[in-house]
């Protein structure tokens, strides 16, 4: 646009735009994964598409303030289906952020920024510092303020509401603008899916060498771990479990059981404990508020059973390795298909899981199936060999297990001789198949990511 400019020669407003998108993806093609590349691009389009039809129309104070106005209507309503597709949430308060925001920003954060590039005395940038201190702060205490919130839009609503958006934006006098309101009401009242009565949709999310689990019912939603932290200001609470909770509708944690205290289980916990209201806490780990996981606690949610069976209460008075104490949850949903979640049981704990299964099918019957046959295994210390003994893997004879690893993991999970004793069973690996849904009814269903949703650069099995 400078270069326009400095020339004498005027583009037009789409051209220019377009060799601006030009010169961007020739020099990083993949910037069109950046939710930023959307948005930037987005608003800069909508600007131009609102000034364009008004150029010269600006004179006198009344009408830039009009004209102010305008553009910060335009930003706030243009920026919605992308953010409701990308982030499940809008600001509600954004031109008031942007009202001081952008011209600090643009009239004097920068300014003195360029003017130490020339002129580099320490006062100078000092001064532009808490400038921008003093912004971000007050950024800040509007980001407390109310957001909409929602479960994401399927992809049909939010095309139309970018035609609504269109429509909003004409110039006054456009018969029927109106219409780009109703336009929009489908990206932001369709409710989220949720299973039926009876049915369990079950999430192993892809937190890299770690676990988080989403359990959803009809009217209830269970998180099982929380996955790893990844430094001191990242962990995949926030990074993972929040935003998938989000795009998929869930407001609130009825319970969340938190198997063990190990890093890659219990690290994003704090993280989710401040995002999502949590009803109820089960878990085996000491200092962290809420219940303990003992075996023998169960409760029905929507037609679908849920059983802790590891550990025993007397395992908390013994001192011992927290592997050893993780929370063991089984789900039965109402078709009799289910699901066994195991943390990071070791052998001893799995042979005390056989020796009480055991126990429990004796007193039923010899007709009685085991308590620990299920069709959906997430595999016992992401497949080490300190775990998925024989005798267990026979047991609980699964017809889906999941290896929740770490692309290039150190620890070689799942090692190869834990991995031959599933080869009954269909074998799935976050690292390689991203996340991992199971639809448990009369059947059981599933879908990976990476499968649905492939790109060039995943893996291919040959």
């Amino acid at each position: 646009m400078l270069f326009g400019l400095w020339s004498g020669r005027h583009f037009g407003a789409a051209r220019t735009l377009l060799l601006a998108l030009l010169v961007v993806l020739l020099l990083d093609p993949w910037a069109v994964l950046a939710a930023g590349f959307w948005l930037s691009f987005g608003a800069v389009g909508v600007l131009l598409y609102i000034g364009v039809p008004r150029i010269g129309v600006v004179s006198g104070w009344r009408e830039r303030i009009m004209h102010w106005g305008l553009t910060q209507w335009a930003v706030t309503v243009g920026s919605v289906p992308l953010l409701l597709l990308l982030f499940q949430q809008f600001s509600l308060v954004s031109p008031l952020a942007n009202a001081l925001a952008i011209p600090v920003v643009s009239f004097v954060i920068t300014p003195l920024a360029l003017l130490y590039a020339v002129l580099p005395w320490p006062p100078l940038i000092a001064l532009d510092h808490e400038l921008l201190a003093l912004l971000m702060r007050w950024l800040e205490a509007l980001g407390d303020w109310p957001q909409w919130q929602q479960a994401a839009p399927p992809l049909p609503a939010v095309l139309l509401a970018v035609l609504g958006v269109a429509c909003l934006l004409l110039p006054r006098g456009f018969p029927a603008r109106w219409l780009g309101a109703v336009l929009l009401l489908p990206a932001l009242l369709t409710p989220p899916l949720r299973p039926p009565a009876g049915e369990v949709w079950l999430d192993v999310l892809d937190v890299g060498h770690g676990l988080a689990v989403v359990v959803r019912t009809q009217t209830h939603a269970l998180l099982y771990d929380t996955g790893p932290r990844y430094g001191g200001d990242a962990d995949a609470g926030q990074r993972v479990v929040v935003p998938f909770l989000r795009a998929a509708g869930v407001e609130r944690l009825d319970t969340l059981l938190v198997s063990h205290r190990d890093n890659d289980h219990a690290g994003g916990t704090e993280s989710v404990l401040g995002a999502v209201p949590v009803a109820r806490v089960l878990s085996s780990v000491a200092g962290l508020a809420g219940e303990r996981c003992v075996a023998g606690q169960a409760w029905d949610w929507d037609g679908v059973r849920f059983r802790v069976l590891h550990p025993l209460a007397a395992a908390y008075e013994k001192s011992t390795a927290s592997n050893h104490l993780s929370c063991v949850l089984r789900i039965d949903s109402a078709g009799g298909r289910s699901a066994l979640l195991v943390g990071d049981i070791e052998t001893p704990d799995e042979a005390a899981l056989l020796a009480r299964a055991a126990a429990a099918t004796a007193a039923a019957g010899p007709r009685t199936a085991s308590p620990l046959n299920s069709d959906v295994l997430v595999a016992p210390h992401h497949g080490s060999r300190t775990s998925s003994s024989l005798p267990f893997v026979a047991a609980v004879a699964p017809s889906e297990v999941v290896f929740t690893v770490g692309y290039r993991d150190r620890f070689g999970h799942p090692v190869p001789e834990v991995a031959a004793r599933y080869a009954a069973a269909r074998q799935w690996r976050s690292d390689r198949d991203g996340e991992l849904s199971f639809v448990l009814a009369g059947s059981v269903s599933a879908a990976a990511w990476r499968q649905q949703y492939r790109r060039y650069w995943h893996w291919r099995e040959q």
